[in-house]
């Protein structure tokens, strides 16, 4: 089980969100590459970078602090935020990011997502961002009038190569997992899936892990937690290693 780091980049610095408004930020650092290598130096296998302003707006405009923490860190970097056409897609593995998650583009497009999945295979993956079950987009504003259930299978057959399911409600509150939703969507998923929103204590990790075991669990996305302490990482990562032994 993979736990990632998140650092959400908003104007070159590392912020993060309340359920994704964008009225509700707190700066965590003013240097987002400090805070990368401050996870990769507490023994993370993997980073995720959400570029804020590329969500929001449409288009990156962090790709030079992007670019820099790439080149920073020894650790493979996912991202998403904003990733709507080939050109995006070009620019972040252009810059070192080893794979990306799209959301408006695979919902909105499905064939143009499958079209960029044949190009860039196992380097894509699906960002389910769901309010009470209910898939939203461009930033999470949008309803797509689509459930998990229903978009699920048709984007894995395009090439997914992985599904980041973030419960909207529950990310950045630090209100525990909903796990009962991420237990049906590992159990059902042909792909495997990385858990996001809510994952703020050891508990939490300590209860996603048996579905790394039995069904299809990556791994989770943890951001405000690790900022504030409630979530160590060390010690979390520490916990995971010693149920493998």
């Amino acid at each position: 089980m993979i736990i990632f780091p998140a650092v959400d980049l908003q104007g070159g610095k590392a912020v993060r969100l309340r359920q994704g408004r964008a009225d509700d930020t707190t700066v965590f650092s003013e240097d987002p590459v400090a805070t990368a290598l401050r996870w990769q130096n507490q023994g993370a296998k993997w980073l995720h970078l959400v570029d804020l302003d590329g969500a929001f707006q449409g288009q990156g405009v962090n790709t030079a602090t992007v670019r820099a923490i790439c080149r920073a860190l020894e650790i493979p970097v996912q991202l998403g935020g904003g990733v709507r056409d080939e050109a995006a897609v070009r620019r972040w593995l252009d810059v070192g990011v080893r794979r990306l998650i799209i959301g408006t583009l695979a919902l909105e497009n499905p064939d143009e997502f499958a079209r960029l999945c044949g190009l860039f295979p196992g380097r894509l993956g699906v960002s389910l961002d769901a309010d009470d079950g209910r898939l939203k987009t461009r930033g999470w504003v949008e309803d797509t009038g689509l459930s998990v259930d229903e978009a699920l299978p048709r984007l894995a057959k395009a090439g997914a190569a992985f599904v980041v399911y973030t419960d909207i409600a529950r990310d950045g509150m630090q209100s525990g997992v909903n796990l009962p939703a991420l237990t049906r969507l590992a159990e059902t998923s042909p792909i495997p899936v990385i858990a996001a929103g809510g994952v703020s204590t050891l508990a939490d990790i300590k209860a996603l892990y048996p579905l790394s075991l039995s069904a299809g669990l990556e791994g989770a996305i943890s951001g405000r937690a690790l900022y504030e302490g409630t979530l160590d990482l060390p010690e979390a990562l520490a916990w995971v290693a010693a149920q493998k032994q």
